[in-house]
């Protein structure tokens, strides 16, 4: 997987691409907005998600969760292990701050709608949770692993085979 910190920046931003398309078309959904929001509005809403998300990645969840994964994978030598912790160790994260992330916009449009922000929290965090959580271990890992090995990793092999 990712060596070097470019192929971590690419791996990542593969990573948020796709995970955040697939969640913000879930919330888009989950809060019944398809008819309601203009496709430029929805591009927009995707866009600002994914640079929050690609933040969030490269410089507080990524770094945090990788070394809570190290530390909990020590003992193994088994790559899918550490793998998995990782992934399950990013989704938490992720959720947690991309729900408050999403909480944010959502009383930015619509104002406070809910007399408890920890419970209206909690039930849009396991929401989230449940459906990324899937969505990065069955889906996305493999298909953004696939890609980066594929494509970039050999890209990045043969560049430094031929200097």
């Amino acid at each position: 997987m990712p060596t070097t910190r470019k192929e971590s920046l690419y791996f990542g931003l593969i990573m948020c691409f796709g995970m955040v398309l697939f969640m913000t078309l879930y919330n888009f959904y989950l809060n019944d907005s398809f008819g309601q929001i203009s496709f430029l509005g929805g591009v927009t809403d995707f866009f600002i998600g994914f640079i929050v998300a690609i933040i969030l990645d490269l410089y507080l969840v990524g770094p945090i969760a990788k070394k809570i994964a190290f530390k909990l994978t020590a003992n193994t030598t088994n790559v899918l292990y550490k793998v998995l912790t990782i992934s399950i160790c990013m989704v938490i994260g992720m959720a947690f701050f991309m729900s408050i992330y999403g909480l944010v916009i959502s009383y930015f449009y619509n104002n406070f709608s809910s007399n408890s922000i920890i419970m209206e929290f909690l039930s849009v965090f396991s929401k989230n949770f449940i459906v990324a959580l899937p969505l990065q271990i069955i889906i996305m890992g493999p298909i953004v692993r696939f890609i980066f090995i594929k494509y970039i990793k050999t890209t990045q092999n043969n560049l430094v085979v031929k200097n």
